[in-house]
């Protein structure tokens, strides 16, 4: 367990926290490989005010968190994962309680059912890229377990 416990999902610093945690476990993403893509992230808060970063991977290295400013738009990414807050939460809560996501509350479950998250893409090759690091971004999400 880290020394910081991080709750609020909706937040850069829960971002920076899972990069943190990435840093940690470097061996375990070798074996997973580079991940190079931006990834979006767009939660629907209860306001109305939705929450949008851009998690930046290059390599082996946690991501660069890039958050976009209220009321503008979402920064370029590959593909963006949106979804509202209540989704986010629960998949965070089952990774907690269990270690890792389990069965509906992986990524892979949710954006493949997509009537919670969906992933968004403005051309085939960057959605691909979700597919294709699916693994290490359901690792890096994974990290919750210990914050």
């Amino acid at each position: 367990m880290n020394e910081t416990t991080v709750t609020k999902v909706d937040s850069s610093e829960f971002f920076e926290a899972l990069g943190a945690d990435m840093a940690r476990r470097v061996e375990e993403y070798r074996v997973l490989g580079d991940c190079n893509m931006d990834l979006g992230i767009e939660m629907q808060r209860h306001d109305g005010e939705p929450f949008r970063i851009v998690l930046h991977f290059e390599g082996l290295e946690s991501p660069q968190v890039i958050v976009a400013d209220p009321g503008s738009d979402m920064p370029l990414a590959d593909c963006k994962l949106e979804g509202p807050l209540d989704a986010w939460e629960e998949m965070i809560a089952d990774i907690r309680a269990n270690g890792s996501a389990t069965g509906l509350q992986t990524l892979n479950s949710l954006t493949l059912i997509g009537d919670r998250i969906q992933v968004i893409g403005g051309d085939t090759m960057g959605v691909d890229r979700f597919f294709r690091y699916n693994q290490t971004l359901q690792a890096y999400f994974d990290g919750a377990a210990t914050l």
